[in-house]
């Protein structure tokens, strides 16, 4: 008798879950010094920002600043020009039914922020899918996450119906190729 294949985990390549063989996603780690408590999880490979994040109006006055915290009500859009030299946005969120992050998020992918997006605040594990379809890749919530409800959270839609932040294939566009725009 054949013994069954192990279906792998719906997180291989996104930086959760047991069995995770994808080295440019790593584990998700712990906060570093300065973040409380939480726990955080981060869907990058490259080196975590070294500094810690300054109000929008202190970033723009401090020519040197890396990183840069976006409170609820603040403008994004006064972050674009200086872009190119922000290793780090960290999108507060004062409770979770406050939506504004979403969309300083993906304002920010949409203006070409290749960089870090991280979620602090009351974020939500089963919003998580939602934030990273919007360009959220790091994530360090006031209540940390269990990794298994994590998983379960982001493999929980197999399939999108719009283009986002992500690299998602809408479902139409799966079923007619030949309707997709090349």
């Amino acid at each position: 008798m054949a013994e069954p294949t192990k279906k792998p985990s719906p997180l291989q390549g996104r930086g959760l879950g047991e069995g995770n063989v994808n080295p440019t996603s790593p584990a998700p780690s712990p906060s570093p010094e300065g973040e409380g408590d939480s726990y955080a999880f981060r869907f990058r490979d490259d080196e975590t920002a070294d500094e810690p994040a300054v109000s929008l109006d202190a970033f723009l006055d401090q020519p040197d600043a890396a990183s840069v915290r976006i409170e609820a009500g603040d403008d994004v859009e006064r972050l674009f020009p200086h872009l190119g030299h922000v290793k780090l946005v960290e999108i507060d969120f004062p409770k979770f039914r406050d939506g504004r992050g979403f969309s300083s998020a993906r304002l920010l992918r949409e203006a070409g922020y290749t960089g870090e997006i991280k979620a602090t605040g009351d974020v939500l594990v089963d919003l998580i899918y939602f934030m990273r379809r919007c360009g959220f890749d790091s994530f360090a919530p006031d209540v940390p996450f269990d990794p298994e409800v994590a998983e379960a959270a982001l493999a929980r839609y197999p399939y999108v119906y719009q283009h986002a932040a992500d690299d998602a294939v809408p479902i139409w566009q799966l079923r007619h190729p030949e309707l997709a725009r090349g």
